[in-house]
This record gives C-alpha cells, sequence and structure tokens, in this order.
C-alpha cells in the first residue's frame, strides 16, 4: 500500500486518467472527489462489498423452473 500525505487542493494521480483530489478536511473527515473515465467504475467500499456480497448469493440461488403438465 503506498501512503502520501495531501493538504486541500491537492491531487493524487492513479494513471494517466484518473485523479483523487482532496476537497475538505474536517475533523476525522477527508472529502475526496474523484475524476475518472465514465468506463471505470468508482464505489464506496460498503457499496462496493454489497454488491459482490448481492451478485454472490444470485450466482449461488437456484432458479425455480414453473411445474409443466405434460400429460
Amino acid at each position: 500500500m503506498l501512503i502520501l500525505s495531501r493538504k486541500v487542493n491537492e491531487k493524487i494521480m492513479i494513471g494517466d486518467d484518473i485523479s483523487v483530489s482532496i476537497i475538505e478536511v474536517r475533523g476525522d473527515q477527508v472529502r475526496l472527489g474523484v475524476d475518472a473515465p465514465r468506463s471505470v467504475k468508482v464505489f464506496r467500499q460498503e457499496v462496493f462489498d454489497a454488491i459482490k456480497a448481492e451478485n454472490r448469493a444470485a450466482a449461488e440461488s437456484k432458479p425455480k423452473l414453473p411445474d409443466i403438465d405434460l400429460g
């Protein structure tokens, strides 16, 4: 893990086209701005974890097929 110190209005670059800006520091909270191409999905960790769990549950569930009367 790379650990960097930044001040308000300073940026961190990830590759050529993703930047993370420090917008505000207030107490123990930091507001970040992420500028990335639309093709790059950006999520808070807790949202990302919830999406992964939901996808995993959907993949593990067995679809219920309708009963068909062949007679």
